[in-house]
């Protein structure tokens, strides 16, 4: 049986301003990647949606970003890799107190928005994120959304694991176009979309080139208008499918190792 990971950002709530809706969400995932106050989130925030995740008993994942709330963590800075390295590893010990006080226990590593897209192309800030990683429990795979600097995570001693997006456009040459507002997708292209990521491994740029993918998890957002909805119509078209959704390291501990 084919199986997959389902992830959602979370947790990007700040004060009194609230973004997407969690809770909702969670029924269809079986991993979270909650902020850890440098894109999003505070303190309060970060305590709810751990132990609700906890409760539920949802992989917890850091969401580590650049310092950057004013722009949610979608502006590219120019920061030497050790410094980097310290800005993951202050947010990582955060979640993870956060974590261990309710009970849990952090599961994965995923970077936010300009971060990720960095992470993902540049092996030195790759493995400024990795050796924080590491320094917390190199155990911890990193998400990213390729194997392009894998090498350079590997050398960490971490391993990176690739993901998927079903509600975002890619470009021809396999670069996600983020939306700076996330927009609402049909509920059914999206589902569609995952069930052939996982079982054709392929999806269609946004200029209809095919695109060759490889993840091991696939990514939904509970900020767009309708994420519920989307999130259930892909829970449903998966189960349809005969494919099973399972926390990631339950992948990861496969005899083939889950590579894709």
């Amino acid at each position: 049986m084919p199986r997959i990971d389902v992830n959602c950002d979370m947790g990007e709530s700040f004060g009194r301003w609230t973004l997407g809706d969690d809770l909702g969400m969670m029924p269809y995932l079986t991993s979270v990647n909650i902020a850890t106050g440098y894109h999003a989130g505070d303190p309060p925030t970060m305590r709810r949606t751990v132990a609700a995740a906890v409760e539920r008993g949802l992989a917890i994942g850091a969401h580590v970003a650049l310092p950057d709330l004013m722009g949610f963590g979608r502006r590219r800075m120019i920061i030497p890799p050790a410094e980097l390295e310290d800005y993951c590893l202050y947010q990582l010990g955060a979640l993870n107190a956060f974590v261990r006080a309710a009970g849990g226990r952090l599961a994965h590593v995923k970077p936010h928005g300009a971060l990720y897209a960095m992470a993902s192309e540049d092996p030195a800030l790759a493995a400024a994120v990795a050796r924080a990683v590491a320094k917390t429990d190199a155990s911890l795979p990193l998400m990213l959304l390729n194997l392009a600097t894998a090498d350079a995570v590997a050398a960490e001693g971490v391993r990176l694991v690739p993901e998927a997006f079903p509600d975002l456009h890619y470009d021809r040459s396999g670069r996600l176009i983020i939306e700076p507002i996330k927009l609402a997708w049909d509920p059914g292209l999206v589902a569609r979309r995952a069930v052939r990521m996982v079982l054709e491994k392929r999806v269609a740029a946004d200029d209809g080139t095919e695109l060759d993918i490889e993840a091991v998890s696939l990514c939904l957002h509970g900020d767009a208008p309708n994420g519920v909805e989307t999130a259930a119509a892909v829970h449903r078209a998966l189960t349809d499918h005969g494919i099973d959704m399972v926390p990631l390291a339950e992948i990861l501990a496969a005899p083939d190792g889950a590579r894709p």
